[in-house]
């Protein structure tokens, strides 16, 4: 102590004593040692430079970028969760897997594991304000590569998603014109003189050859490249340039584009619905799809897909979720969004549903009738010929006006009585309900079975425009999570370069890595990275972020965390799933997935030309190789990250201070000392009569007031340490 001080002078000391150096530090702001003006060099006073487009919040000492409303950053997490899954993937569940029951596995599960996972994802990226790769390096280091293969993943699925948004554009600009150019199969001309309808078209159909041989002009096999399609390689350039444009600031930019991009699909999916709910046969298709098999809820292959579709429905493992949070205030209450966000996703889910079925059911009972047509012709037919007597024919059948119910009646007598010969008659039973189970899902369902429906439609081109508008808005909101899952880990790694030019470079690569999928056989590669790049990699990435929080952080001190972040501590539901029921579920879903790669054929569905038909089609060895490559890359840096730092081969952060920080502290609290020494006094004796007013169980939280600073087992070491603060682990680690 110094000499001429009150204490050691003797002289009495008026003022209330601070008990100890905790109760100094509760009463002080967490400590930032990146932004400190120390570490920065900048004079007392001096105000740091704030990148350009970069909007801090009040009060962030971190300068972070932050968002410019709540409203801004919900509509970017709806925009990033409701995605083409929710339009093409749950209406086709929802078919498949027994309506109406469907909806109750999926909903208990969505409680069960999407909510809580939701809102632990969201709850760390705003806690620590990193993204994947350095929140989970903070949480655990030795499980660091978690975010990096969240990143590697956002990567594969990136390439192949844009893809999806690039055939959309093509069709979008496709539709300016009547009638549409799917509505009617293309004419070929031979010899010069002789008219014939194209054989392709006319063994499937008009929706179906235009797909196949005109926007994809695909080749059998995945062995045959068969060179670049020019057409799609501009559609995807020009995704890529819309994707480059909107993430090209950050979420300054991204945050606007979010506006119109996440709430446009909902205007589109309402007119859609009252327009649908107005056609003949809407309520038959919307009937069909609430009308419950409850023996389906039985089957546990209901309940992996209801699994594996919350999971996915949500965005999470893919880092977007955490990033987008991470610009958030470290008081906003996510625990409110998560269940927002959640709930919006199931509506939406639901309101897509309603509106393909009623499309769906349309577009069957035109079918059906056209069946009725045409078979109906043939009995005609065998009448005329003596193939038929005319006896068969119950006397109220008139031909001219046919209806569905009386050609089914005519339909059963002709095979009663003519039992024997009946296959030979070539009769269809045209029945409503086989044209509504037919399954459809992904590209079959928005580019073949609802494209098809719309040419029946009044100003089909109008529709046409707008289904593909709103086709192209989910991609590019669920792309914007994806690319901000992507640039968000790196830019915190390496704050220096500039984010401009880091999401050009990152679209450029990517646009010349989709070539792959824009080759005549790119739809196989879009199918195999759809099949393999993501779903178990994923699961895997979520279950241990599960257990990184639960088990390694611990449930109770997160469940405190929480507490101080929010204001409130959270229900004791969620310290029940994510110690326990999620981690399970997670476990036996990642069991059922690799059961089911095991069974099941690894292979895709080729287009045939000479047959007009999709057919099955094993992978050759080097593409069955190139799917478990996807596999092995994505989930590579789990074991290589946690073998290097439980090693000591790679840094977990923990001493990146910076030596002109630690000079810098070390002079302040000298400077505080000799301003008043009493207020450092350890001595734990007799409570002082003016205690400290801020809470004593609030815990000195560490850089960026992510951690407590507290005597537990030193991150990356195992061991725990004998001092008196908890080793400092910079939110800025990454690999």
């Amino acid at each position: 102590m110094l000499k001429n001080s009150k204490v050691t002078l003797g002289i009495p000391y008026s003022e209330p004593v601070t008990e100890s150096v905790a109760d100094l530090l509760t009463l002080a702001e967490p400590l930032d040692y990146k932004s400190s003006r120390m570490s920065m060099g900048l004079s007392p006073g001096a105000q740091p430079a704030m990148g350009k487009g970069l909007l801090p919040s009040p009060g962030d000492e971190e300068g972070r970028p932050a968002w410019n409303s709540k409203l801004q950053y919900i509509l970017a997490q709806v925009g990033f969760s409701v995605g083409l899954g929710n339009v093409w993937r749950f209406p086709y569940l929802c078919q498949k897997n027994g309506g109406g029951a469907y909806l109750v596995p999926y909903f208990i599960l969505l409680i069960l594991i999407g909510i809580p996972l939701f809102f632990l994802e969201l709850a760390v990226g705003q806690r620590i304000r990193r993204g994947s790769i350095g929140v989970w390096n903070y949480v655990y280091p030795q499980l660091g590569g978690i975010g990096v293969s969240s990143l590697m993943v956002c990567g594969f699925v990136g390439l192949y998603y844009n893809v999806i948004i690039g055939w959309s554009i093509f069709y979008f600009f496709q539709s300016f014109q009547y009638p549409l150019p799917w509505a009617e199969c293309p004419i070929r001309v031979v010899n010069g003189s002789q008219a014939i309808i194209e054989p392709e078209c006319e063994k499937s159909s008009a929706t179906t050859y235009f797909w196949y041989r005109q926007t994809l002009n695909i080749t059998s096999t995945i062995e045959d490249s068969g060179g670049l399609n020019w057409r799609m390689t501009l559609s995807l350039f020009a995704a890529w340039l819309i994707v480059c444009l909107a993430v090209i600031k950050g979420i300054q930019s991204s945050g606007k584009v979010m506006y119109f991009s996440s709430l446009f699909p909902y205007v589109v999916l309402i007119c859609f619905l009252v327009r649908g709910l107005m056609l003949k046969g809407s309520v038959d298709g919307i009937a069909h799809m609430f009308t419950p098999k409850l023996e389906k809820m039985l089957e546990p292959q209901v309940w992996r897909e209801a699994a594996t579709q919350v999971f996915f429905a949500l965005g999470l493992g893919f880092g977007g979720v955490i990033a987008f949070s991470s610009y958030n205030k470290r008081d906003n209450n996510c625990h409110f969004d998560a269940a927002l966000v959640s709930i919006i996703n199931f509506i939406t889910s639901i309101l897509a549903t309603l509106v393909v079925f009623a499309v769906l059911g349309f577009k069957a009972n035109i079918m059906n009738e056209k069946c009725v047509v045409e078979s109906a012709e043939k009995i005609l037919g065998y009448l005329n010929s003596g193939v038929l007597s005319p006896e068969l024919i119950p006397p109220h059948i008139n031909f001219s006006h046919l209806s569905a119910v009386d050609y089914q009646e005519m339909y059963g007598v002709i095979k009663t009585v003519r039992e024997d010969s009946f296959d030979q008659l070539g009769l269809d039973p045209c029945v409503l309900e086989d044209e509504l189970n037919k399954s459809v899902q992904g590209t079959g369902l928005a580019f073949i079975a609802f494209t098809e429906a719309m040419t029946h439609f009044p100003a089909s081109p109008f529709w046409s425009v707008m289904f593909f508008f709103m086709l192209i808005n989910l991609g590019l909101g669920s792309m914007i999570g994806t690319m901000t899952g992507i640039t968000t880990p790196v830019l915190d790694a390496f704050p220096k370069i500039r984010k401009e030019f880091l999401c050009v470079g990152c679209c450029i690569v990517a646009f010349f890595c989709g070539l792959l999928f824009v080759q005549r056989s790119g739809n196989y590669f879009v199918t195999m990275f759809d099949d393999y790049s993501a779903g178990l990699p994923l699961t895997v990435v979520v279950i241990l972020e599960n257990i990184s929080v639960a088990w390694i952080y611990g449930t109770k001190r997160f469940m405190q965390d929480l507490e101080d972040m929010l204001g409130f501590r959270p229900y004791s539901f969620y310290f029940y799933m994510w110690k326990y029921v999620s981690p399970a579920c997670l476990t036996v879903l990642i069991v059922a997935t690799v059961i089911e790669m095991a069974v099941s054929p690894a292979g895709y569905n080729a287009w045939v030309e000479e047959l007009a038909s999709e057919k099955f089609l094993s992978y050759p060895p080097w593409a069955l190789g190139v799917a478990y490559s996807l596999i092995i890359a994505a989930m590579l840096p789990l074991p290589c990250v946690f073998i290097a730092r439980h090693f000591n081969l790679l840094s977990d952060g923990s001493n990146k201070l910076s030596v002109s920080y630690r000079k810098g502290m070390t002079k302040d609290l000298s400077g505080l000392e000799e301003e008043n020494e009493s207020r450092f006094i350890l001595s734990k004796g007799t409570p002082s009569p003016n205690p400290s007013p801020m809470p004593s169980h609030r815990p000195y939280l560490g850089p960026g007031g992510a951690q407590e600073m507290t005597n537990t087992a030193g991150y990356g070491t195992g061991t725990p340490t004998k001092t008196g603060y908890q080793n400092i682990n910079s939110p800025e680690s990454v690999l």
